[in-house]
């Protein structure tokens, strides 16, 4: 007899482990946001949100930022309804701002390879800023295959698949409010036929 995968609950109780809490990520968006402001007042800057992983952190960070701010979207798919890359970052939904001689900087949930990173900057850089610079909430370190860092991050963590806070699995736990890793038996679509 075949034994049935458990639906998952899309709660924290699919957490294996809770490696940012709900308390530090809010301590370190305030710092972030100081940080940033500092860097660029009295200056504006134009924020690019990696749709859809970092729209919460994007949205919590650009209230704190005491600077003026424009904001715009663009999203980058790689990942699709699996828990690695499948295929280089595509970039679609192109910007609605004219970036041209501004300050940029572009929001994303998480760097880890880094290829997504490098293919919007690489595409944002033929608009000409004045300058471009990275945010991101999360970097894994361990998994980098390109050479390149964000200029603000939130937390290093270690290599494991990681949900909440914005970040997803199939669409699904984004509404977490922190961000831990996924239990292995979670990280497939179940066979719903």
């Amino acid at each position: 007899m075949e034994t049935l995968q458990p639906l998952p609950s899309y709660s924290i109780s699919d957490l294996e482990e809770v490696l940012v809490t709900e308390a530090q990520i809010s301590r370190r968006v305030d710092e972030l946001a100081k940080e940033i402001t500092s860097h660029y007042a009295p200056n504006d800057i134009t924020i690019v949100c990696v749709l859809s992983g970092a729209l919460v952190f994007t949205a919590d960070l650009i209230r704190k930022l005491d600077i003026p701010t424009r904001l715009d979207c663009i999203r980058a798919d790689s990942y699709g309804a699996t828990t690695e890359a499948t295929r280089p970052p595509r970039i679609t939904n192109p910007l609605k701002t004219d970036i041209k001689d501004r300050h940029v900087l572009v929001i994303d949930d998480i760097l880890d390879t880094g290829n997504t990173i490098f293919a919007i900057v690489n595409h944002l850089q033929n608009a000409s800023p004045a300058s471009l610079k990275s945010c991101v909430l999360l970097d894994k370190k361990e998994r980098r295959q390109i050479e390149i860092e964000a200029d603000f991050t939130g937390f290093e963590i270690p290599d494991a698949f990681v949900v909440g806070y914005g970040l997803d699995f199939a669409e699904h736990y984004r509404n977490l409010k922190c961000i831990g890793s996924l239990k292995r038996q979670f990280q497939s679509i179940p066979d719903t036929r």
